[in-house]
């Protein structure tokens, strides 16, 4: 299983971007996917999940502002991001694993796989 992530860059605050990860090796269809994004110093945080079904789940800080999707054709997931702000500066990680609870979705020990990251830098 491998997950190439990719999107990042470098966005004033107010900006947006478009998180790319494309998955490959298995059939994603029964996987769930998620994003999650680690800081310098700090440890990873759920960022996005989205289930095997399409059920979404976002922590609370990032509802509104970021939506998650997928094309299980093409064994992609994808995260817009929009008003950015310098605090979401972080390294950017795409995750799956197979079908786990819903609530298990934002903790990061559910995941069997993990991407490389991309780094979003947030200018203010």
């Amino acid at each position: 299983v491998r997950l190439q992530a990719c999107g990042g860059g470098l966005v004033r605050a107010g900006g947006s971007l478009n998180l790319s990860c494309a998955a490959s090796g298995r059939t994603f269809r029964d996987y769930d996917m998620a994003w999650f994004r680690q800081a310098p110093g700090k440890e990873r945080e759920f960022v996005a999940g989205i289930s095997w079904r399409g059920t979404k789940l976002y922590p609370d800080s990032m509802k509104g502002r970021f939506t998650i999707s997928r094309d299980n054709t093409g064994n992609m997931v994808y995260l817009e991001m929009n008003n950015l702000k310098p605090d979401d500066t972080a390294v950017y990680f795409c995750a799956t694993t197979p079908r786990i609870i819903y609530s298990s979705l934002a903790v990061v020990s559910s995941y069997d796989y993990w991407g490389q990251g991309t780094q979003v830098t947030v200018s203010s």
